[in-house]
């Protein structure tokens, strides 16, 4: 993985495909490459690190032609270097191919070209792609591709070009997901729309199994078997400039900025005007088909694994379901007890995280009825699950998660309130008071970015420390475990979090004088059993920065300094919680001066297992 952009037609290739491939930046990589067909020959140009360190190589011999593929890479076979580097070429030079994902039978294939007198210059998977083509090509590019995608085994996204057949770019996805834009005399191709936006609404999303012939003035869509596949028109209605960074010096920052609207807009059309109810005309559930759910099992990855811990309270709280939650990496393993009368809920911001997808698969196969939670509309995940919930987040470029992560919150409990409804479990009186909550929340989000500068000065101040802990109990705990996962992926330094009640298990251990430890006391029920342990950090001389409604005068006599969030319901305060928690994260990181937007060793979309 990361990022795929190709391009035939009347114009020069090179430049879109340096601007497509600046355009998902946000997916990650630490390396990128381009091809580009002159006429004669396919001129391959590539190099480890930034994209404009491959724009330096070229600049002064741009690659000249109107056929071209590009690719950002994030390695996962082989170190980041420039042989390593996407396009890869066979041994003449006449195959170019990039790709996504992992060809789980790569070392078998390149056993077998090695022993026919192949030689291979790099350590990637990827490679043997290109020499399959060479090995198999008789004359007939299409059909020597459908032979190497019968070959091979795994999740991909391939992108191919062929020196004796210029006029056309050949592309197919198992796993992985690819769009062709489709232009006047001219197309393009991408593993993501932002990449393609500025120059075509209109796309084909290709679906597993599918392969398609991409020429200037047109687009042959055929299954592996050859047989044609008529594809739907879909058009892109996301804005151009949703995806640049509106004068704030980061993406993360600017996406934290847009939360409010974000949690305005999953809620839009879903809550009823007199607050009697939540409605989902996606779903559209009866009483009858929620009686028929005796289990939910929640399955997620990184952020939105957290936001399934909370939604794990929520289920279980207001609509009394018994709730599973797995990391998705670990779901597939353990042999899950599940059946027709489990809901399998995935969340997935990208909505092609390879593991979470995988899991989905899983969960289908055992028979469970399949929900998922993403923010993006035809991606794998939504096209693979039963019924969709889409957050509608807007593009979300920075790698850290945060108004993804916010609108994941707010869909888990509109969904524990529609369930908890259809199943008696709530007064309708308590449906409406949390209702109200909900409508409050973008205003009140709003109120805590409007003064952020107490907590610029606490990340300034303690932004050097080399170890933060985060403790809290029930709500604040799930919230604690997001608070320290934005902080160590975006600023590098250690943080953990920890249910408050295990400190005497182990972690008080750690606590020594100056160490910073976060601590979240939102929970009115278990209050006072926070309150202690924050003493216990306290008397072992840590620097204690606690979170807590308003109106709430008890804690900042236990602590060093104190943020308070608007009050609101005890059910919704993850949902204004984390927001001071990502505002810390993130000035520490440029207190710290890291790359923000773009962390080392981590990708936005992680499309491989």
């Amino acid at each position: 993985m990361c990022g795929i952009v190709g391009y035939i037609g009347p114009k020069q290739a090179a430049p879109f495909l340096f601007e497509g491939l600046s355009k998902l930046e946000y997916r990650g990589y630490d390396s990128a490459g381009i091809a580009v067909f002159d006429g004669n020959r396919i001129n391959v140009e590539k190099s480890v690190g930034r994209l404009n360190a491959l724009e330096k190589k070229v600049e002064k011999a741009l690659p000249v032609g109107q056929v071209g593929i590009g690719h950002t890479r994030w390695a996962t076979h082989g170190r980041p270097s420039d042989v390593n580097s996407h396009p890869h070429t066979d041994c003449s030079g006449r195959f170019v191919v990039v790709h996504n994902g992992i060809i789980e039978n790569y070392l078998h294939i390149k056993e077998k070209l090695v022993a026919k007198g192949h030689v291979f210059t790099s350590e990637t998977d990827t490679e043997v792609v290109a020499h399959l083509l060479e090995e198999y090509y008789q004359g007939n590019f299409e059909e020597t591709v459908k032979k190497v995608l019968s070959e091979i085994e795994g999740s991909y996204a391939l992108v191919f070009l062929c020196e004796q057949e210029p006029d056309k770019i050949i592309c197919s996805k198992q796993d992985n997901p690819l769009v062709i834009g489709l232009g006047e005399g001219e197309n393009y191709i991408a593993s993501d729309i932002p990449a393609i936006i500025n120059h075509t609404r209109k796309t084909y999303i290709l679906s597993d199994g599918e392969m398609a012939i991409v020429t200037k003035d047109s687009v042959w869509v055929m299954n592996r078997q050859g047989v044609p596949v008529s594809k739907k028109v879909f058009e892109v209605h996301w804005d151009a400039e949703a995806a640049e960074k509106g004068g704030y010096e980061h993406f993360m920052i600017k996406e934290i900025y847009e939360q409010p609207k974000a949690i305005r807009e999953t809620m839009t059309g879903r809550l009823a005007k007199d607050d009697s109810a939540v409605l989902f005309e996606e779903l559209k559930w009866t009483p009858e088909d929620v009686a028929a759910i005796r289990k939910i099992v929640i399955v997620a990855c990184g952020t939105a694994y957290h936001a399934g811990i909370v939604g794990k309270y929520f289920f279980e709280q207001l609509a009394r379901m018994p709730v599973e939650v797995d990391i998705a990496s670990e779901f597939r393993y353990r042999s899950p007890l599940i059946d027709d009368s489990t809901l399998a809920i995935v969340i997935s911001q990208s909505g092609e995280t390879s593991d979470t997808l995988a899991a989905l698969k899983e969960a289908k196969r055992l028979g469970a009825r399949t929900l998922a939670v993403t923010n993006v509309v035809s991606s794998s995940i939504a096209r693979e699950a039963d019924q969709v919930i889409y957050t509608w987040a807007g593009p979300e470029i920075a790698v850290a998660s945060t108004k993804a992560y916010t609108t994941q919150l707010i869909s888990m409990c509109l969904l524990a309130v529609y369930i908890a409804s259809l199943r008696g479990t709530m007064p309708a009186e308590r449906v409406k008071e949390l209702i109200r909550g909900l409508k409050e929340l973008p205003s009140q989000a709003h109120e805590l970015l409007e003064d952020v500068e107490p907590i610029k000065t606490f990340a300034q101040k303690y932004g050097f420390n080399e170890d933060v802990f985060f403790i809290g109990r029930s709500l604040d705990y799930a919230v604690a475990l997001e608070g320290a996962l934005k902080l160590k992926e975006i600023s590098y330094i250690h943080a953990e979090a920890y249910a408050a009640g295990e400190l005497k298990h182990g972690t008080l251990a750690l606590i020594i004088e100056g160490v910073p430890v976060i601590a979240l006391a939102t929970q009115r029920d278990v209050y006072e059993k926070t309150l202690s342990n924050i003493k216990e950090v306290k008397a072992r001389d840590a620097v204690v920065i606690g979170l807590a409604m308003k109106g709430d005068e008890q804690l900042q006599k236990y602590v060093d300094h104190t943020i308070y969030i608007p009050a609101t319901d005890k059910y919704l305060t993850p949902i204004l919680t984390v927001i001071p928690l990502q505002l810390l994260a993130y000035y520490a990181a440029v207190t710290r001066g890291c790359d923000v937007d773009k962390p080392r060793n981590l990708a936005k979309s992680v499309t491989v297992e």
